[in-house]
């Protein structure tokens, strides 16, 4: 799995970048958002997403983790493929995404190309707890929190559930918030 790039520009376009890392030479996918802030010639590093398909293989990269970590998120709704989830990332910056998830607003969310008001409904549905980590203490323990609710949901617990046992927690990091919500959903 490859989880970053660094290396230097090769070649831009608008949604592509080519890097040249010491003589290998990866075309990567990146949102509008990101793309602009690169240039020709510079020496990057990339946070990376690799997808693997039957017929093709796909490096996504973000200078931004936040960006990152709204792709990966949005990429595993059903109905919603890597293409539509660099338009997200094209469209809104990590921060305004949370805001339109956290206020519903389907009408913003249809602005995405490639998204129409069932989707968008589903999405934000789905995407009910999306919180976007920054340096701060209280966005940092809502990090933990966001991580703690995907742990639980991969072991197969429902979003309701998790989000009851969740309620009242308060720990200092991931781990802690999960092995006490796992004691909140045993009983």
């Amino acid at each position: 799995m490859i989880v970053g790039i660094v290396g230097k520009v090769e070649h831009k376009e608008p949604t592509q970048i080519d890097i040249n890392t010491n003589g290998l030479i990866y075309r990567v996918f990146v949102s509008l958002n990101c793309s602009g802030n690169i240039k020709q010639d510079d020496n990057i590093r990339l946070f990376t997403t690799y997808i693997v398909k039957e017929d093709s293989q796909s490096l996504y990269g973000f200078l931004d983790i936040n960006e990152k970590k709204l792709f990966d998120t949005v990429i595993k709704i059903n109905g919603v493929g890597p293409k539509v989830a660099l338009a997200i990332c094209s469209t809104f910056t990590p921060s305004s995404f949370a805001q339109i998830v956290t206020n519903k607003d389907v009408n913003m969310l249809k602005r995405v190309p490639g998204i129409g008001p069932k989707g968008a409904s589903r999405i934000l549905v789905e995407l009910s707890g999306f919180v976007v980590n920054s340096e701060d203490t209280t966005s940092n323990s809502n990090g933990n929190i966001s991580e703690a609710m995907m742990a639980l949901e991969s072991l197969g617990f429902k979003k309701e559930q998790i989000k009851k046992a969740l309620t009242d927690i308060t720990a200092s990091s991931t781990s802690e918030i999960v092995k006490k919500a796992l004691k909140k959903l045993q009983r």
